[in-house]
């Protein structure tokens, strides 16, 4: 059974995300806040473990509309952060202009591209590092988009499964609107996390935890109750995505090489 978040969950994440700004000599850290739960968690940790005076928000919506807008705007006031927001609109009109015919999921991974360059301009003229807000469950399927969402420099919540964030978010107060609502990246009109998946994130993440315990596909299957078919199909998700979860690699030339046997 997946463990549950526990207090000692956040006071481990606050530490880390103190002590990572602190090492770095960073002034703060840029959060992107979507609306949804997990940049609503990560904004929260974020401001408690550096003060609401060194934190900023940033609403990125296609446009100031929305559930998800509506929700990030709620949230981020009543919790008395400083935000900003920028609309993506005219800059994703200009890329499907130019880049005619492409795929709707090719053009879903720009918005996170166009996302990650705004969060990543804004912190540098602050002197600010740029919290991801991805959870382990996305990262071991890869369900996010390499240089997008992915490209950040801390991932706070990157070992908390979504359930788990789900059981955090509920510790710390998150409003319940923003906890049970369907989880959805929003980069089209309908889409949701778990419809994309083919299963939900409680089944999902039973799964993932009994990979990481390396059980075999018939105890795993008898633990969720899921057919082995969706493991495996799990299981290659996981295969087909390790390059998103590492540094381009590099053939290996000199005597120690960046990635390989660089001591940092």
């Amino acid at each position: 059974m997946l463990p549950a978040a526990s207090k000692e969950t956040k006071d481990i994440i606050v530490r880390f995300i103190r002590d990572s700004v602190s090492r770095s000599g960073a002034n703060g850290a840029v959060v992107g806040l979507s609306g949804g739960l997990d940049s609503c968690v990560t904004l929260k940790l974020t401001s408690m473990a550096l003060g609401k005076e060194n934190v900023l928000a940033m609403l990125l919506p296609e446009r100031r509309e929305g559930m998800d807008y509506e929700h990030a705007l709620r949230f981020v006031e009543s919790e008395g952060i400083a935000y900003e927001v920028i609309e993506i609109a005219p800059l994703v009109e200009a890329y499907t202009e130019t880049l005619t015919g492409s795929s709707r999921e090719a053009l879903s991974n720009i918005k996170a591209r166009i996302r990650m360059t705004i969060l990543h301009a804004i912190a540098y003229e602050r002197k600010m590092l740029v919290m991801g807000t991805s959870n382990k469950s996305e990262l071991l399927t890869g369900y996010f988009t390499k240089f997008g969402d992915g490209g950040v420099d801390l991932m706070p919540i990157g070992d908390l499964y979504k359930t788990q964030v789900r059981e955090l978010a509920k510790m710390m107060g998150i409003p319940s609107e923003i906890v049970e609502k369907a989880p959805s990246a929003g980069l089209y009109e309908g889409q949701t996390d778990e419809q994309e998946l083919g299963m939900t994130y409680e089944m999902l993440d039973c799964i993932l935890y009994g990979i990481e315990r390396d059980l075999k596909n018939g105890a795993i299957s008898e633990e969720c109750g899921c057919e082995e078919k969706d493991i495996e199909r799990v299981r290659k998700m996981i295969a087909s995505t390790v390059h998103k979860r590492k540094l381009p690699i590099i053939p290996k030339v000199g005597l120690r090489t960046v990635g390989w046997d660089w001591r940092e």
